[in-house]
């Protein structure tokens, strides 16, 4: 029996991309050839990475406007030390939003390159909410974010106006909701939380972001967006399953409406998670309510003493991957883009039981 999968990543993907992919290892658009054994330099290939690049500019609504679409490899991690290697300067500074483990990571990366300001932190109240009311400093080389925040359940509702270039790590929301992404200058997202398997990551980099920001010092060739962008996600060899699988995946997403879609989708079963978590007498959330993300719900039980019996229900109701983070504890649900409603109804309705069970005793 097929679970209901709230686990943060590697996450849920559509029914139909499980299918098709597995079809595809066994036999590749009739090629004869594994997925899994064809040559990235073939034409079958080619035609799929590139179909990927392209759908997922069309989907940002960013064709024709001086961008390019990579997929890399070595996760977001990666581009948290790729992104100040290509965009520091040797003599300027990069801006950091500080709101949660992830970007806590990204500074650190940064930090080895140049001077790293942090322009507001949540980590004084467990990163349980999102900074507001900070300033960007002008003169920063770019100013860095974490657009959803997986393990502490928030999500940035508004972005800054800035002159500033703005670098954004999307990996848990990207595709879920309708933004204008010109007003980013680079987006990476591990594809494992919204958009396909653990093993590439998207980069969206607008090009003259390189022509006017790039560093001024030598970049080894593998991590170099500009070595990369002239190879067309060719510079080694990619991770091919990966991207035919994260491909299926966008196919899925336009083929289903697209992003405005999936938002109103997401809204949705965001809400009716969120209104049983305020409604239940046994439950409360963690994150601050104008701030709480569409993506991942988290939440704690009011009494600790009742969590063996919430979690015998909630594994019984075969639901997987609620557990929160290691290192918050509690529970987390990933409603990411291909999570139906139908599962968030299967969550409520036991957190709905369990209170009546516990409540009649």
């Amino acid at each position: 029996m097929k679970k209901h999968n709230f686990s943060s990543g590697p996450s849920i993907l559509p029914q139909e991309v499980f299918e098709k992919a597995s079809q595809a290892i066994i036999n590749f658009n009739d090629t004869g050839l594994s997925v899994l054994e064809i040559s990235h330099r073939s034409d079958e290939f080619v035609a799929v990475i590139e179909e990927a690049r392209s759908l997922a500019l069309e989907l940002l609504d960013l064709e024709n406007k001086g961008y390019k679409a990579l997929f890399l490899s070595g996760g977001a991690s990666m581009e948290f030390l790729r992104v100040p290697y290509n965009l520091l300067k040797k003599n300027s500074k990069a801006a950091y939003l500080d709101t949660g483990k992830w970007a806590a990571g990204a500074i650190k990366e940064a930090k080895a390159f140049g001077d790293t300001v942090i322009v507001a932190s949540s980590k004084d109240d467990n990163y349980n909410y999102m900074p507001k009311d900070y300033t960007i400093p002008t003169d920063a080389s770019y100013f860095h974010c974490t657009s959803n925040n997986t393990i502490y359940g928030t999500q940035m509702q508004e972005f800054p106006e800035t002159i500033v270039p703005i670098v954004c790590d999307m990996s848990s929301d990207i595709f879920s909701r309708q933004l204008d992404f010109s007003k980013f200058d680079l987006i990476y997202a591990g594809a494992q939380k919204n958009i396909g398997p653990a093993g590439t990551t998207l980069v969206v980099i607008k090009e003259e972001l390189l022509d006017n920001n790039h560093s001024d010092r030598i970049i080894p060739g593998i991590l170099d967006y500009s070595a990369h962008i002239s190879k067309e996600s060719m510079y080694n060899t990619p991770p091919v399953f990966a991207i035919y699988t994260t491909l299926l995946t966008l196919q899925w997403l336009k083929a289903n409406g697209g992003i405005t879609v999936m938002e109103e989708r997401n809204n949705t079963k965001a809400a009716l998670l969120y209104n049983e978590i305020d409604r239940n007498s046994l439950f409360i959330g963690t994150a601050k309510i104008e701030d709480r993300s569409k993506m991942n719900v988290t939440f704690v039980l009011k009494n600790k003493l009742h969590k063996d019996s919430f979690d015998s229900m909630w594994k019984a109701a075969n639901i997987n991957g609620l557990n929160g983070h290691r290192t918050v504890g509690g529970y987390r649900a990933a409603i990411y883009n291909a999570m139906p409603i139908e599962s968030v109804q299967i969550l409520v309705n036991v957190m709905q039981e369990f209170e009546k069970t516990i409540t009649s005793k």
